[in-house]
């Protein structure tokens, strides 16, 4: 019998936004999205300064140094809002 896990990369690929969401591309092909109103800093924030980000943590985070805001791919697939 063959048995073949299933693959998964959450790290991240992509970030954008659009009017209500922040949406999250990771290197697996999945897509989260998640509303902004669960991240004040983000919404809040210009459109400018949500497009300023880099990943952290190996990849596994989403780090917007203008904003001292930090989201991780865990946080995000299990829908977690910011405290």
């Amino acid at each position: 019998m063959n048995i073949s896990a299933k693959l998964t990369d959450e790290r991240v690929l992509d970030v954008r936004f659009d009017d209500h969401s922040l949406i999250v591309d990771l290197m697996d092909g999945r897509t989260i999205s998640a509303p902004l109103a669960w991240y004040p800093r983000l919404l809040n924030a210009s459109a400018r300064q949500r497009t300023v980000w880099e990943t952290c943590a190996g990849g596994y985070g989403i780090h917007w140094p203008e904003l001292d805001e930090d989201l991780s791919t865990e946080g995000l697939l299990r829908g977690a809002p910011a405290a």
